[in-house]
């Protein structure tokens, strides 16, 4: 962490030595990832940035590693809106070779280019100039993002055909619905419904360009950190749309897990002490989010939440239409994140089955963008973790499974709570659970349709129902930070409202005429069916008024029994 200001040290024996050091110390800097981290934890880096596992999976570190790499050689670029492609890629080729690149819109054309080497950003940039405007009033920041003009006016009528923008933004859910009615089988539309949210390729990328953007500007104070996406952006839980989530990682060049050097002479680092960890996360964040704010192009609408429990710098990056919000001493969160992206790896009905509880969940309100007594969206994934724990045989390990099968490498152990869980997917052993999807959507609606909720907590470390620890309507254990309720806003309406939604939705799983593929009459329209039917709130809404009326009967009718009953009690 930032905060913490262990002295790095370099050890200067001997001629050359200092050059030695140096070169150990540059390894060192690479290597950090938490606060209080042991030792092991900072070859674990290593290792899981260089080794792809079983069958093309990789470890989080790899993948993140991969992609921060290939944005530090990518630019972004704001293009006229009748850009001719070919022009475009020929006057760009001529820094060096195009990896990769596609077009976007976001008010306005923007092209995102991934060169092949390092040297040809470098080339780029010396070319660009300097906008024609008042020099007074020029911000003298250059960043990747760059605008393309173009002086000759006659090369912009013809739009090019093969310029395609990549879609950046969710589709409607009654566009979603109808392709859903399309489909032959709930699992072809629990598949469908996941490719048509999920964050695409293009997407991805474009998020770890803004990372980098990102660090160039906090690079001015800090030339050796890094900022890295976490949560739904990485995970593979994400969907299009949602928030930019980025840790300032400063711990490459706090001294953490330094060696005590041996004895003689040695060189250290003054640095300025802080009153606090707290307060020193939350003065860094105040100055980096002012640099943001004043200096970065394209940023915008800035707040300052520091006196949150986690500080934190929220803003929107107008060019890729991503609200962002910039944290650094959220460490517990990085882990929860590779543990979500291991459990989405491990079993593809795992992403399947999440994408599609989400789904369903948005459509009837029980999550929402907007904070409140709501469920979120990282407690519906674990309650659907938690369900798959619990099937027979279990379609996902553990935590505490996940921790016993750790080699010495992933030992990792964050503000004194132990976050250690094997990373290589080669030593997890799975179950032969061959349930479909839709079979498992189901089953989920079922199983929190009679869960018990006002006596047993969630917890996905033991996989078993726990005793509640405290008085809270829902009760989900913090995957590791375990004194923690990650479910405490919700209150006794809302998880009333969801337990009831489970049972409405369990009862029309159930109907053939609802679950069952309907045939398109001539001149009509699609009839949704299967999963597009549970998505629609009206018809969840009118069967619980229908048996809402026929409860009314019921008690009409026992009401009559009891008032004959009281009449003959009284002859």
């Amino acid at each position: 962490m930032a905060a913490s200001y262990t002295v790095c040290r370099l050890q200067t024996r001997g001629r050359g030595s200092v050059a030695k050091c140096l070169r150990r110390v540059d390894t060192f800097l690479h290597r950090g990832i938490g606060t209080k981290v042991v030792a092991a934890q900072t070859e674990a880096a290593v290792k899981h940035d260089s080794v792809e596992k079983n069958d093309g999976r990789k470890s989080l570190y790899a993948v993140q590693a991969e992609r921060q790499e290939q944005a530090e050689r990518s630019v972004l670029i704001s293009c006229y809106s009748r850009i001719k492609h070919n022009m475009f890629l020929k006057y760009l080729s001529r820094h060096g070779d195009i990896k990769k690149h596609f077009f976007y819109e976001n008010n306005g054309v923007y092209a995102v280019v991934e060169f092949a080497r390092q040297e040809s950003v470098a080339s780029l940039l010396e070319g660009a100039s300097i906008p024609r405007v008042s020099q007074e009033s020029v911000v003298p920041f250059k960043s990747r993002l760059l605008s393309l003009r173009n002086l000759d006016s006659g090369e912009s009528s013809n739009r090019p055909s093969s310029q395609r923008a990549q879609p950046q933004t969710a589709p409607t859910i009654n566009d979603v619905m109808q392709r859903l009615s399309k489909q032959e089988s709930i699992d072809q539309q629990i598949t469908q419904l996941t490719e048509a949210y999920q964050l695409t390729e293009e997407n991805i990328s474009l998020r770890y360009l803004v990372c980098s953007l990102l660090k160039d500007v906090a690079a001015g104070y800090f030339p050796e950190c890094t900022i890295k996406p976490f949560g739904s952006s990485v995970n593979g839980f994400g969907k299009l749309g949602c928030d930019l989530d980025m840790f300032l990682d400063l711990d490459g060049i706090s001294g953490q897990n330094m060696k005590m050097p041996t004895p003689g002479l040695c060189l250290e680092y003054q640095l300025k002490m802080g009153n606090s960890e707290r307060a020193t996360t939350q003065n860094i964040l105040s100055v980096i989010g002012e640099c943001v704010e004043h200096f970065a192009p394209g940023c915008v609408g800035l707040h300052k939440i520091l006196n949150a429990r986690c500080p934190l710098v929220r803003f929107a990056h107008q060019p890729s239409g991503f609200q962002c919000d910039l944290t650094a001493n959220n460490r517990v969160a990085m882990k929860s994140t590779e543990l979500l992206y291991l459990y989405g790896e491990l079993d593809p009905r795992v992403r399947l089955l999440v994408f599609t509880v989400r789904c369903w969940a948005r459509t009837h309100g029980v999550t929402s963008s907007i904070p409140g007594a709501w469920i979120t969206n990282f407690s519906l994934t674990v309650m659907v973790l938690f369900f798959l724990q619990k099937r027979s045989p279990p379609i996902i390990p553990t935590l505490d499974e996940l921790r016993d099968l750790a080699g010495p490498a992933d030992k990792s152990v964050i503000e004194g709570n132990d976050c250690t869980f094997v990373s290589d997917f080669g030593n997890i052993p799975l179950h032969g659970n061959t349930a479909t999807p839709g079979q498992l959507l189901r089953e989920f609606f079922d199983f929190y349709a009679s869960f018990p909720f006002n006596k047993m907590s969630i917890c996905i470390r033991k996989g078993t129902e726990q005793n509640k620890p405290e008085v809270a309507p829902l009760h989900i254990q913090n995957p590791f930070e375990t004194s923690l309720n990650v479910s405490k806003n919700v209150n006794a309406a809302q998880l009333q409202r969801f337990t009831a939604l489970c049972q409405e939705s369990a009862w029309l799983s159930c109907q053939s005429q609802t679950m069952m593929p309907k045939s398109k009459s001539e001149g009509s329209n699609l009839q949704h069916w299967g999963l597009a039917a549970l998505l629609q709130p009206s018809r969840v809404a009118g069967v619980k008024r229908r048996k809402q009326r026929a409860v009314g009967r019921i008690s009409e009718s026992l009401q009559s029994v009891i008032e004959s009953l009281k009449s003959g009690i009284q002859q």
